[in-house]
């Protein structure tokens, strides 16, 4: 029932639906000019808002227990921001040849990119019962890695948009991304005691902001006539979205398990959810900064937007699973 109260508090996931939607209906709100100002209420405000929050809710002073594993943490950190953007690069050369939108293959590289989540993978493995410390550990250090690989990833795999030179991507990223969350832990710092009492709605605060982040892309794409989206493509991305995890929580379980490998049943489930899950948090805004101008910025940002409810939900269905193995590995280990 744990595992089921904490995944409610997903509910954004049918927030997403929603905001397309109303995004579909009445495009002109969001639009940049709009009433809204997205391009100073959403590229500089909501952005800033929603890594003042990470940092806030960040327990990093929990993280020294987990510091020691190190084979563990180089094994997640190079899956996720090497292993996985590589891979994806050299499987979208093969799909390049086929009639799938070009926008969403773009998006399905730019999920390769993309650091490990503060929570969807945390969750998990505390619900299977694996190692919750170096899952914390490999979540926020990802998180903070990610601040600097996925933008410089993105832009070696997709390049920018013309309209932002190279020089304003990376202020724009510091000033939005890198002093809130300084901020955040700065102010934790003081406040943890209030924090740790009350402990108040971080992921829903986060999850409202980004909402609103992905209803202003939308109303871009819903208010741009030359953008067509074709059924074709939607449905063959989620197969290869469901495709992908799959094959990389089979490949890391394969690795971590081998008969040399010095991991443990518990690490192994923190590693196969850690490597293979993907942050729509910190994704989402990082895209806006970096593909600002780009007129099919929706559409990259499709693939993870999928990718973000389909670990989800490929994680809990599977957490009975990985449990009883790691249960019965458990059993034998001397």
């Amino acid at each position: 029932m744990g595992l089921l109260e904490r995944l409610r508090k997903e509910w954004f996931i049918l927030g997403i639906a929603l905001v397309i939607a109303v995004a579909r209906l009445e495009p002109g709100v969001g639009v940049k000019g709009g009433p809204l100002k997205p391009e100073i209420t959403i590229t500089y405000i909501a952005v800033s808002a929603i890594f003042f929050n990470s940092g806030l809710s960040l327990k990093t002073e929990e993280l020294t227990s987990a510091l020691m594993h190190v084979k563990l943490h180089l094994f997640v950190q190079i899956f996720t921001l090497v292993f996985f953007p590589t891979a994806i690069w050299v499987f979208l050369q093969l799909l390049s040849i086929t009639p799938i939108n070009e926008w969403l293959l773009k998006g399905l590289q730019t999920v390769g990119c993309m650091p490990p989540p503060v929570s969807s993978a945390v969750i998990l493995t505390k619900a299977v019962g694996g190692n919750e410390a170096a899952a914390i550990f490999n979540s926020a250090f990802g998180s903070f890695l990610g601040i600097v690989i996925t933008p410089l990833l993105l832009l070696l795999f997709l390049g920018s948009s013309s309209s932002v030179p190279f020089t304003s991507i990376f202020s724009q990223l510091f000033m939005t991304v890198v002093v809130p969350l300084i901020i955040g832990q700065i102010v934790r710092r003081y406040i943890k005691d209030w924090l740790e009492r009350k402990k108040p709605p971080f992921g829903a605060i986060s999850s409202s902001v980004l909402l609103m982040i992905i209803y202003t892309t939308f109303c871009d794409t819903f208010a741009n006539p030359n953008i067509d989206l074709d059924k074709f493509s939607l449905i063959i991305i989620v197969f290869i979205i469901f495709s992908i995890q799959m094959s990389f929580m089979f490949l890391t379980f394969l690795f971590s398990t081998r008969n040399n490998s010095t991991f443990t049943p518990a690490d192994t489930v923190a590693i196969v959810f850690c490597s293979t899950h993907k942050s729509l948090t910190l994704g989402i805004p990082m895209l806006k900064i970096v593909f600002a101008g780009y007129e099919h910025l929706s559409l990259i940002s499709v693939p993870l937007l999928i990718y973000h409810p389909a670990q989800i939900l490929l994680g809990s269905l599977l957490v009975p699973t990985i449990k009883s193995w790691m249960v019965s590995r458990q059993k034998r280990t001397p």
